[in-house]
């Protein structure tokens, strides 16, 4: 059994840089955009332990903003198990995070994040 602890550099690079503009986008009240960044920063660090949990706090952050109570009771979950899940790498591959997925539901990759995916198997 392969354990995932570290995020490849590279890879860590694309990951930061969508929590960049998650909280770019925040910050211009583009919440649509916002969650669609995280969503990303998502499927890019889910399997890594510290990188998925980090977008499910803040995914459980952005639900309290937005007053979502689905989001909120979704995201507890998420935030307790999804590092676990990731360290012994079962993650259900291209899963959004959001509460509106279920979260053992595998999805398709975007084609821009299966491309940077690609080049960090």
């Amino acid at each position: 059994m392969k354990f995932y602890t570290k995020i490849p550099e590279g890879l860590k690079g694309y990951y930061q840089q969508e929590l960049g503009f998650y909280q770019i986008a925040l910050n211009n009240g583009d919440l649509l955009n916002a969650w669609k960044h995280l969503e990303n920063a998502h499927i890019l660090g889910q399997a890594y332990p510290k990188e998925h949990t980090k977008v499910h706090w803040l995914m459980l952050k952005f639900g309290f903003k937005i007053k979502n109570r689905k989001e909120i009771i979704g995201q507890i979950p998420r935030l307790v198990f999804g590092g676990i899940k990731s360290f012994v790498g079962k993650i259900p591959v291209g899963n959004t995070g959001g509460a509106d997925v279920s979260a053992l539901k595998p999805m398709e990759i975007p084609p821009h994040l299966k491309q940077i995916l690609e080049n960090y198997k």
